[in-house]
């Protein structure tokens, strides 16, 4: 059989950046919410084949459940966004990064920050994605 359409170099359709962080990861809290550790229990709008456990990558949004932290916080379902993450991926300009750990800021369900301020650095691609974390972080990398 034949191919169709114009032969393109690379693939067209994967705009994001290697996923690092997968369901029942554990990931730190950077913000101060009260939150310390969370289980990712889920990657909203992420469409997989069967058996393929979804992932995220810097700047994705995922539903975590509270494993430690605050009494008030423990076994809540919340939404938090991936600020830092150890598998390596590259940026655009061909650089390659990768973080100590992998870490999540909490947010509230119509996307605002619950914390006040980041603890370590943020990625530049959760930055340009969620600008309310770029005023809360000390360093952006």
């Amino acid at each position: 059989m034949a191919k169709r359409g114009p032969k393109a170099v690379g693939v067209s359709y994967r705009l994001g950046l290697t996923p690092g962080v997968f369901m029942e990861s554990i990931v730190k809290v950077a913000d101060n919410s009260g939150a310390q550790l969370a289980r990712i229990i889920g990657v909203p709008h992420h469409k997989t084949k069967w058996r393929k456990i979804p992932g995220a990558a810097v700047g994705d949004m995922v539903v975590v459940s509270i494993r430690a932290g605050k009494p008030e916080l423990r076994k809540q379902i919340m939404r938090a966004v991936v600020i830092r993450q150890k598998r390596p991926y590259r940026r655009a300009d061909g650089t390659w990064i990768a973080f100590e750990d992998n870490a999540v800021v909490i947010m509230t369900p119509d996307g605002e920050p619950k914390g006040t301020e980041i603890r370590g650095p943020l990625a530049k691609e959760a930055a340009e994605r969620w600008p309310r974390l770029s005023a809360m972080a000390t360093i952006i990398v």
